[in-house]
């Protein structure tokens, strides 16, 4: 088969060839960062080939760029509401001897099939130069970045994605959906904001598909299932699914109620019930040792110096008098009474209207209460396995307490007024994009540190990255049996913000705060 030159004979030297090439990568790269598609168009190189001028076919019948548009020229995006448009094939700029085999392929397309997403580990699409050649080519404005599987596995996960989810959408109807989320989203359900995203998301796309059939349907799930984060096209194997179940089935809203607390125990929720396989113990080997997050997996009591803290004290101003006679009032002066009476606030308020002011705060610590502790990484430089930390930004703070709470002399501390040395928020809250992991506030006590020291090391599966979301059996084991080290500089423990009652000092006087909840 004969190739395209370079070096041009004369009488086509000025057919655009050049510029359709250009064309082609722009079209490609107008699109950025989305999702691309397969699909199951047939003879696009005939359809490119047939459309060229007869007398100039021959002189177009390239390998390189056959290959080119046989496994990329069938691309597509598809938009939110279905619709599917060529990737390669657009632009009012392609030069006029092909426009036609421009039009015919993307024609073709637009009748065509979605049959998967597409995956390249190539950040170059074609061979752009053989020799003293060119050829078409494109370039993916993002690469595929999968570290554990290779792209055709990925790409064959998002087709069993797929048929999972059309199945999920015929299972539930919208109306199941939506009961669902009304009692979400009236904080009815215990832990309720660890499946809404996933259902407020199943939701969006009943809402996408309404009124659309065929093709047309198909191809929104295709792209839902593109975008979808971890897990969420896996609805029949969550709580949300099970919920959704018990809602189709008749049950009563108690029971639905009842039956998703039960689901969402701390001790049941992502956690396995079983010790994991010898296989599985196998599979999470090569796994670990492919990430290399082996040192990852070891944890550490955090410093107060750690923490990203909403607040910490504020020092003392000088004028400020102390000593054993301070309380009394001079002869001529009258005393000014600098308390107040307690007031009942919610989080968010005394976050933002009396934080700003705080110089110093003790917390009420009760005899039994639900006590935590936050947790690093003892190697910094190990690979990011919690959700919420990556190279770019880390942040590989975690956090625990006891799922029944726990005894203040368990923690080194006694009831009464405890000294506060910061407010931090849960971990997740440290950046956005983690709301699914609940929403929290930790008064940090001076001195207090955990003495149970054989309950593992808190590495819970809910915390970790997606990609490890196959392994999470293993290393739920290996978390009960492993050991959290630091612990002579432990000092950011303390307690959980919930029904708190704080004693603030500003520079007008002395307020106790009884914060009952979030907002």
């Amino acid at each position: 088969m004969k190739t395209r030159v370079a070096n041009l004979d004369a009488c086509h030297e000025n057919d655009g060839y050049e510029k359709f090439e250009q064309s082609i990568r722009k079209s490609m790269k107008a699109f950025g960062d989305v999702p691309l598609f397969q699909t199951n168009v047939n003879d696009l190189w005939d359809l490119y080939l047939t459309n060229i001028p007869k007398d100039s076919r021959q002189y177009y019948n390239c390998n390189a760029c056959r290959k080119f548009i046989e496994r990329y020229g069938g691309l597509v995006t598809i938009s939110p509401g279905g619709e599917t448009h060529s990737v390669m094939w657009q632009g009012d700029d392609v030069p006029g001897m092909f426009k036609a085999s421009v039009e015919a392929m993307r024609q073709a397309i637009g009748k065509a099939k979605v049959t998967g997403v597409f995956l390249s580990k190539d950040e170059l699409l074609g061979t752009p130069v053989t020799g003293e050649w060119t050829h078409m080519h494109a370039i993916l404005p993002s690469a595929f970045q999968e570290r554990l599987h290779t792209v055709d596995e990925v790409m064959a996960e998002k087709t069993a994605d797929f048929i999972l989810l059309k199945k999920s959408m015929r299972a539930y109807p919208v109306e199941a959906i939506n009961q669902a989320l009304l009692l979400l989203r009236a904080d009815a359900l215990y832990r309720s904001e660890k499946v809404l995203g996933v259902a407020e998301w199943f939701k969006l796309l009943h809402d996408a598909c309404h009124g659309k059939n065929g093709k047309l349907r198909d191809n929104i799930i295709w792209r839902a299932v593109a975008l979808a984060p971890p897990g969420y096209c896996h609805l029949k194997n969550t709580v949300i699914g099970t919920m959704l179940d018990d809602i189709v089935s008749g049950m009563s809203l108690d029971d639905v109620a009842h039956r998703f607390a039960t689901k969402m125990h701390p001790l049941q929720y992502q956690r396995p019930q079983a010790a994991p396989s010898e296989g599985s113990i196998d599979k999470a080997e090569r796994i670990v040792a492919k990430l290399g997050i082996e040192r990852s997996l070891v944890r550490r009591f955090a410093r107060l110096d750690e923490v990203q803290a909403v607040w910490r004290p504020i020092e003392k101003p000088i004028d400020e008098k102390e000593g054993v006679f301070s309380h009394l009032v001079p002869k001529g002066k009258t005393t000014i009474q600098k308390y107040a009476p307690t007031v009942t606030i919610t989080w968010k308020k005394f976050a933002e209207t009396v934080l700003p002011d705080a110089l110093y705060m003790e917390v009420l610590v009760p005899s039994h209460g639900k006590f935590m502790a936050i947790l690093t990484a003892e190697h910094m430089d190990a690979p990011p396995i919690i959700q919420w930390d990556c190279q770019e930004h880390r942040n590989p703070c975690s956090w625990y307490c006891y799922n029944n709470g726990s005894y203040a002399r368990d923690w080194g501390i006694s009831e009464g007024w405890q000294n506060v040395t910061a407010i931090c928020l849960y971990p997740s809250m440290w950046q956005d994009g983690y709301d699914h992991q609940g929403t929290g506030a930790l008064f940090i006590i001076e001195g207090a540190r955990d003495s149970e020291k054989n309950c593992g090391n808190a590495l819970f599966p809910e915390f970790l990255k997606a990609d490890l979301r196959e392994i999470r059996s293993v290393i739920s084991a290996y978390s009960k049996q492993a050991e959290i080290r630091g612990y002579e500089n432990a000092s950011a423990c303390g307690i959980y913000y919930e029904r708190a009652t704080v004693r603030v000092k500003s520079k007008l006087g002395t307020v106790v705060y009884k914060i009952d909840r979030w907002d």
